[in-house]
């Protein structure tokens, strides 16, 4: 495969990636975090990496308006909900259990 086309066929797949969680708003950053040990300001903050690793500048808050399609503090107010008991025990056990490995 052409390195051209695998580049565009990433584009293609983080795009699609980003349409799916934009459809799927009630899955919530924390349960991303506890299954998947990471979230969409995770991708944001990725986003800003590879960006500066190739010369461009972009802010934090940029990239996640991009990552959510709307700024964050929007997304945070119509879709976030607050973690619940559960969701912070998970989460801790992760973090716990990762810290445990490394």
């Amino acid at each position: 495969m052409e390195k051209q086309t695998q580049t565009e066929i990433e584009a293609a797949t983080f795009r699609r990636l980003l349409d799916h969680l934009d459809a799927n708003k009630d899955v919530q950053n924390i349960d991303l975090m506890v299954l998947a040990d990471f979230c969409r300001n995770c991708l944001a903050k990725w986003y800003v990496a590879e960006a500066q690793e190739r010369g461009e500048t972009l802010d934090y808050e940029a990239a996640r308006e991009i990552i959510y399609k709307m700024p964050y503090a929007d997304w945070k107010e119509h879709y976030q909900l607050p973690a619940t008991e559960q969701q912070l025990d998970a989460l801790n056990a992760r973090q716990q259990s990762k810290s445990a490995s490394e």
